[in-house]
């Protein structure tokens, strides 16, 4: 079992920055990787980030590339999302996910099915 717990949501003008972390407990020594999603009211849950637990390579949605950075600290199990330049489109639930089953080619999963463990979420919310 993994239990995730993400903070860092919160209000901000458009334009601003906000970090979420998200901190993993329990089996996540085989962790293959980790990712953030969002889900906006009366939207789909969609994929934002993800980031290799093993040698931190990082794959982003087109939405929010050059805006976002996700990293993480295997020291102390803990993924970070540097969100700068918000939007208002931005507002959403933010879910930090834990994805343990290896891609064969290596890639990096952008699907919610493929991530197998999922915190509560936290809310970001982008003021115009």
């Amino acid at each position: 079992q993994v239990q995730l717990v993400e903070s860092g949501g919160g209000l901000v003008q458009a334009g601003g920055s906000l970090r979420l972390s998200c901190a993993a407990s329990g089996r996540t020594f085989s962790t293959y990787a980790m990712g953030w999603f969002r889900q906006a009211p009366g939207k789909e849950r969609e994929f934002v980030a993800a980031i290799s637990w093993s040698d931190g390579t990082t794959y982003y949605a087109n939405s929010v590339k050059a805006r976002f950075t996700i990293s993480r600290d295997n020291a102390k199990n803990t993924v970070y999302l540097q969100m700068n330049s918000l939007k208002p489109e931005d507002t959403a639930v933010y879910y930090c996910a834990a994805d343990y089953t290896r891609d064969r080619f290596g890639k990096l999963h952008s699907t919610t099915y493929d991530y197998d463990y999922w915190g509560q979420g936290t809310q970001v919310t982008v003021s115009s």
